[in-house]
Protein backbone atom coordinates (compact mmCIF):
# COMPACT_ATOMS: atom_id res chain seq x y z
CA UNK A 1 0.00 0.00 0.00
CA UNK A 2 3.06 2.37 0.70
CA UNK A 3 4.89 1.64 -2.70
CA UNK A 4 1.57 2.29 -4.29
CA UNK A 5 1.04 5.74 -2.54
CA UNK A 6 4.25 6.52 -2.63
CA UNK A 7 4.02 5.52 -6.45
CA UNK A 8 1.05 8.01 -7.13
CA UNK A 9 2.80 10.59 -5.61
CA UNK A 10 6.00 10.41 -8.11
CA UNK A 11 3.61 10.56 -10.77
CA UNK A 12 1.77 13.37 -9.44
CA UNK A 13 4.98 15.24 -8.70
CA UNK A 14 6.13 14.60 -12.31
CA UNK A 15 3.03 15.63 -14.03
CA UNK A 16 2.72 18.59 -12.25
CA UNK A 17 6.61 18.99 -13.45
CA UNK A 18 5.53 18.55 -16.92
CA UNK A 19 2.41 21.10 -16.93
CA UNK A 20 5.25 23.74 -16.10
CA UNK A 21 7.48 22.86 -19.12
CA UNK A 22 6.94 22.89 -23.11
CA UNK A 23 3.77 21.17 -23.89
CA UNK A 24 5.02 19.74 -27.01
CA UNK A 25 8.26 19.47 -28.78
CA UNK A 26 7.56 23.01 -31.07
CA UNK A 27 7.79 24.19 -27.54
CA UNK A 28 11.05 26.09 -26.41
CA UNK A 29 12.74 26.25 -23.24
CA UNK A 30 12.83 29.45 -21.31
CA UNK A 31 15.96 30.80 -21.83
CA UNK A 32 15.66 29.77 -25.72
CA UNK A 33 12.38 32.29 -25.52
CA UNK A 34 14.19 35.00 -23.66
CA UNK A 35 16.68 34.94 -26.44
CA UNK A 36 14.19 34.72 -29.11
CA UNK A 37 12.53 37.91 -27.59
CA UNK A 38 15.62 40.01 -27.18
CA UNK A 39 16.79 39.65 -30.30
CA UNK A 40 12.93 41.06 -31.50
CA UNK A 41 13.10 43.63 -28.51
CA UNK A 42 16.51 45.02 -29.91
CA UNK A 43 15.52 44.81 -33.96
CA UNK A 44 12.46 46.87 -32.87
CA UNK A 45 10.17 44.58 -33.38
CA UNK A 46 7.94 45.21 -30.11
CA UNK A 47 4.82 43.26 -31.22
CA UNK A 48 6.92 40.44 -32.17
CA UNK A 49 8.74 40.50 -28.38
CA UNK A 50 5.68 40.99 -26.47
CA UNK A 51 4.11 38.17 -28.44
CA UNK A 52 7.55 35.51 -27.35
CA UNK A 53 7.76 37.16 -23.41
CA UNK A 54 4.13 36.44 -22.97
CA UNK A 55 4.76 32.62 -23.92
CA UNK A 56 7.74 32.96 -21.61
CA UNK A 57 5.51 34.17 -18.53
CA UNK A 58 2.61 31.50 -19.00
CA UNK A 59 4.73 28.96 -20.14
CA UNK A 60 7.15 29.53 -17.22
CA UNK A 61 5.58 31.71 -14.33
CA UNK A 62 8.39 29.99 -11.58
CA UNK A 63 11.78 30.92 -13.97
CA UNK A 64 13.56 34.07 -12.98
CA UNK A 65 13.57 34.95 -16.61
CA UNK A 66 9.56 34.92 -16.38
CA UNK A 67 10.29 38.67 -14.09
CA UNK A 68 12.43 39.56 -16.94
CA UNK A 69 9.76 38.93 -19.36
CA UNK A 70 7.27 41.15 -17.41
CA UNK A 71 9.29 43.60 -17.30
CA UNK A 72 10.20 43.70 -20.86
CA UNK A 73 6.64 43.66 -21.91
CA UNK A 74 6.02 46.80 -20.27
CA UNK A 75 9.16 48.30 -22.18
CA UNK A 76 8.02 47.31 -25.35
CA UNK A 77 4.46 48.75 -25.07
CA UNK A 78 6.42 52.21 -23.97
CA UNK A 79 9.08 52.02 -26.92
CA UNK A 80 5.60 51.28 -29.45
CA UNK A 81 4.34 54.65 -27.44
CA UNK A 82 1.50 52.60 -26.17
CA UNK A 83 1.14 54.12 -22.86
CA UNK A 84 -2.30 52.82 -21.35
CA UNK A 85 -0.73 49.14 -21.94
CA UNK A 86 2.40 50.23 -20.62
CA UNK A 87 1.48 51.52 -17.23
CA UNK A 88 -0.73 48.41 -16.04
CA UNK A 89 2.41 46.73 -17.27
CA UNK A 90 4.54 48.31 -14.82
CA UNK A 91 1.85 49.11 -11.68
CA UNK A 92 1.47 44.87 -12.19
CA UNK A 93 5.27 44.60 -12.46
CA UNK A 94 5.48 46.95 -9.19
CA UNK A 95 2.56 45.05 -7.49
CA UNK A 96 3.81 41.78 -7.99
CA UNK A 97 8.00 42.94 -7.18
CA UNK A 98 7.93 46.01 -4.80
CA UNK A 99 11.56 45.38 -3.99
CA UNK A 100 12.93 44.70 -7.42
CA UNK A 101 16.40 46.40 -7.93
CA UNK A 102 14.78 48.79 -10.50
CA UNK A 103 11.47 49.65 -8.48
CA UNK A 104 11.85 53.70 -8.80
CA UNK A 105 12.61 52.92 -12.47
CA UNK A 106 9.49 51.38 -13.33
CA UNK A 107 7.54 54.13 -10.97
CA UNK A 108 9.22 56.84 -13.08
CA UNK A 109 7.79 54.98 -16.28
CA UNK A 110 4.63 54.41 -14.69
CA UNK A 111 4.91 58.35 -14.45
CA UNK A 112 6.20 59.16 -17.95
CA UNK A 113 2.88 57.09 -19.35
CA UNK A 114 0.64 59.72 -18.46
CA UNK A 115 3.31 62.72 -18.44
CA UNK A 116 4.28 62.29 -22.41
CA UNK A 117 0.75 62.58 -23.00
CA UNK A 118 0.48 66.25 -21.12
CA UNK A 119 -2.36 67.84 -23.38
CA UNK A 120 -2.73 71.62 -24.34
CA UNK A 121 -4.46 74.14 -22.06
CA UNK A 122 -7.80 73.43 -24.20
CA UNK A 123 -8.01 69.86 -22.94
CA UNK A 124 -8.99 67.52 -20.50
CA UNK A 125 -6.14 67.13 -17.64
CA UNK A 126 -6.00 64.16 -16.34
CA UNK A 127 -2.87 62.92 -17.67
CA UNK A 128 -1.45 65.68 -15.79
CA UNK A 129 -2.79 65.05 -12.40
CA UNK A 130 -2.19 61.03 -12.04
CA UNK A 131 1.60 62.06 -13.67
CA UNK A 132 1.66 64.31 -10.43
CA UNK A 133 0.37 61.75 -8.24
CA UNK A 134 3.35 59.30 -9.50
CA UNK A 135 6.21 61.37 -9.48
CA UNK A 136 5.19 62.90 -6.06
CA UNK A 137 5.09 59.13 -4.52
CA UNK A 138 8.03 58.46 -6.59
CA UNK A 139 10.35 61.49 -4.95
CA UNK A 140 8.80 60.77 -1.59
CA UNK A 141 9.20 56.95 -1.45
CA UNK A 142 12.61 57.30 -3.23
CA UNK A 143 13.92 60.79 -1.90
CA UNK A 144 18.17 59.13 -3.34
CA UNK A 145 16.91 57.79 -6.46
CA UNK A 146 18.51 58.69 -9.84
CA UNK A 147 15.29 59.69 -11.05
CA UNK A 148 14.47 62.50 -8.75
CA UNK A 149 15.88 65.49 -10.25
CA UNK A 150 13.74 64.55 -13.47
CA UNK A 151 10.63 64.05 -11.73
CA UNK A 152 11.22 67.03 -9.84
CA UNK A 153 11.17 69.06 -13.20
CA UNK A 154 8.22 66.80 -14.60
CA UNK A 155 6.44 67.91 -11.42
CA UNK A 156 6.43 71.64 -12.50
CA UNK A 157 5.73 70.68 -15.93
CA UNK A 158 2.60 68.85 -14.87
CA UNK A 159 1.59 71.62 -12.51
CA UNK A 160 1.92 74.17 -15.19
CA UNK A 161 -0.20 72.40 -17.20
CA UNK A 162 -2.80 72.47 -14.25
CA UNK A 163 -2.59 76.17 -13.86
CA UNK A 164 -2.69 76.96 -17.87
CA UNK A 165 -5.50 75.24 -17.89
CA UNK A 166 -7.31 76.83 -15.09
CA UNK A 167 -6.01 80.10 -16.95
CA UNK A 168 -7.93 79.26 -20.05
CA UNK A 169 -11.00 78.42 -18.44
CA UNK A 170 -11.02 81.50 -16.50
CA UNK A 171 -10.89 83.55 -19.53
CA UNK A 172 -13.81 81.47 -21.10
CA UNK A 173 -15.64 82.41 -17.94
CA UNK A 174 -14.71 85.95 -17.81
CA UNK A 175 -15.59 87.08 -21.90
CA UNK A 176 -18.92 85.13 -21.34
CA UNK A 177 -19.45 87.63 -18.16
CA UNK A 178 -19.63 84.85 -15.55
CA UNK A 179 -17.56 86.50 -13.62
CA UNK A 180 -17.51 84.75 -10.08
CA UNK A 181 -16.95 81.36 -11.90
CA UNK A 182 -14.39 83.40 -13.65
CA UNK A 183 -12.89 84.86 -10.01
CA UNK A 184 -12.74 81.30 -8.83
CA UNK A 185 -10.72 79.84 -11.03
CA UNK A 186 -8.25 82.85 -10.98
CA UNK A 187 -8.06 82.88 -7.26
CA UNK A 188 -7.36 78.74 -7.69
CA UNK A 189 -3.99 79.81 -9.63
CA UNK A 190 -3.19 82.68 -7.38
CA UNK A 191 -3.65 79.80 -4.54
CA UNK A 192 -2.33 76.88 -5.92
CA UNK A 193 -0.39 77.65 -8.44
CA UNK A 194 1.71 80.39 -7.38
CA UNK A 195 4.74 81.09 -8.94
CA UNK A 196 4.50 79.14 -12.12
CA UNK A 197 4.68 82.14 -14.64
CA UNK A 198 0.45 83.11 -14.03
CA UNK A 199 0.20 85.07 -11.11
CA UNK A 200 0.36 88.69 -12.74
CA UNK A 201 -2.44 87.88 -15.32
CA UNK A 202 -4.47 85.99 -12.94
CA UNK A 203 -4.33 88.93 -10.46
CA UNK A 204 -5.29 91.34 -13.28
CA UNK A 205 -8.29 89.24 -13.83
CA UNK A 206 -9.33 88.78 -10.60
CA UNK A 207 -9.46 92.55 -9.90
CA UNK A 208 -11.65 92.84 -12.94
CA UNK A 209 -13.86 90.08 -12.13
CA UNK A 210 -14.52 91.71 -8.52
CA UNK A 211 -14.96 95.18 -10.17
CA UNK A 212 -17.78 93.38 -13.07
CA UNK A 213 -18.97 91.53 -9.75
CA UNK A 214 -19.04 94.78 -8.16
CA UNK A 215 -21.36 96.61 -10.78
CA UNK A 216 -23.97 93.92 -11.08
CA UNK A 217 -27.02 94.83 -9.63
CA UNK A 218 -27.21 91.48 -7.16
CA UNK A 219 -24.28 93.34 -5.86
CA UNK A 220 -25.96 96.85 -5.32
Amino acid sequence: MKRLISFALITLVALTFLSCGPKNKEEKLAPELAEDARVQFEKERYKEAIEIYTKLRDWYPFDKLAIEAEYNIAEAHFKMEEYDEAALAYQEFEKLHPRHESIDYIIHQQALCYYNRLDTEDRDQSNALKAFSILTRLVKQYPDSKYVEDAEKEKKDCLKSLASHEMYVGRFYFKSKKYQSALNRFETVLEAYSGLGFDAEANELAGKSREKLAEEPEAK
